[in-house]
């Protein structure tokens, strides 16, 4: 635990905030000025492309890499400010990597008994128990990690994690090496354990799948900054930037002109700002903006006089994500249920069916 002479001033609602952070190396700055914060019992998540710096973030966090310059407060502590930085070892944070990390000559037991140092022998092995259990793997205390599946070791690294009963955990990419079926539902069921236990998580992926399935608050990467710190689904509805949009989810950006305060005209018809998109106030009546355009913005209609040309299609099993030509040679993306199976050439009527109209600048 941290001492009291590391306390500083309350930050109550922030239970974990990152302030004005920079992390990388003398001759490299991976990430600057970064900011964010997370309150108890929330999980957020850092997204963004391989090699763009969140896993250097979060060893920052963890005290594994020194910061260049900002702070790091947990639970109204401080970890790190301006020359001076609080041990890996002292900062009460459990860490889950990408590889499991656990001792082949200890049982799924004894690794997770392994950070319980300062218990004794008989309470830390309840407690191990206990969070074996807590993970599924109660029947499992005696198997080496060579006889366990791949999802099993990364619930021996969870509970182990876990056990000490940490004020943060940190997981850096922990479902990468499952595949796509058991990644999904380990994620939802890490999630639950996290909400049962009132723990605060943050979490490292390239996937924004697990992003969206993990996480209270999603933070985008790109271009060595944090885009946009935001609950996942305004991240999705209302990105602050191109890139941002064009990172998380599948869409495509059709040509508009702002034909008054709150409309643009788009090879699709006429569309209505709303009052909730600020960006819709920096533009100008005949400006050429970008229109954001979701697959789920655009509905199948067989009564539609509005028609499109399917030029793609990739079948997800149960829909497909078509892509369409419309009037005037521009393309869009539509998510239809996969029972309206039209073949590539054909000519299939569309509706638009919008909550958010997303616009930038069209640069």
């Amino acid at each position: 635990m941290i001492h009291s002479e590391h306390v500083l001033a309350s930050k109550a609602k922030n239970y974990f905030s990152v302030e004005q952070l920079s992390v990388g190396y003398e001759s490299r700055i991976l990430l600057a000025d970064v900011n964010f914060h997370l309150s108890k019992g929330s999980i957020g998540c850092l997204l963004g492309p391989s090699g763009c710096g969140k896993s250097t973030l979060l060893r920052a966090i963890a005290g594994f890499e020194q910061s260049l310059q900002g702070r790091i407060y947990l639970d109204d502590n401080w970890l790190n400010r301006p020359g001076r930085t609080v041990a890996a070892e002292h900062r009460n944070i459990g860490m889950v990597f990408q590889d499991y990390s656990l001792f082949p000559h200890l049982s799924a037991l004894e690794n997770v008994r392994f950070g319980l140092y300062g218990l004794s022998r008989p309470n830390a092995i309840a407690k191990a128990r206990h969070w074996l259990g807590q993970v599924g793997l109660a029947n499992k205390e005696k198997a080496m990690p060579h006889e366990l599946s791949g999802g099993e070791q990364q619930r021996v690294a969870l509970a182990r994690a876990l056990a000490p009963e940490p004020e943060l955990v940190l997981l850096d990419e922990p479902f990468s090496s499952l595949d796509l079926e058991f990644r999904e539902k380990l994620s939802r069921e890490v999630r639950e354990l996290f909400k049962a236990s009132n723990t605060t998580a943050l979490m490292v992926t390239h996937d924004q799948h697990e992003a969206f399935a993990m996480a209270d608050y999603i933070g985008v990467i790109n271009n060595n900054r944090l885009e946009q710190w935001d609950d996942a689904y305004h991240v999705y509805h209302q990105p602050v930037n191109q890139s941002v949009a064009d990172f998380v989810g599948q869409g495509v950006f059709l040509k508009g002109e702002i034909v008054a305060d709150n409309a643009v005209k788009t090879a699709l018809g006429e569309l209505s700002i709303g009052d909730d998109y600020l960006q819709a106030s920096v533009f100008s009546v005949g400006d050429i903006v970008q229109v954001l355009m979701r697959p789920d913005d655009i509905i199948h209609d067989d009564a539609s006089a509005m028609q499109a040309r399917v030029v793609a299609r990739y079948f997800r099993g149960a829909d497909f994500i078509y892509t369409l030509a419309i009037p005037g040679g521009e393309e869009v993306l539509a998510l239809v249920p996969s029972h309206h199976d039209h073949a590539i050439g054909e000519n299939i009527g569309i509706c638009l069916e919008i909550d958010h109209v997303v616009v930038f600048p069209n640069v």
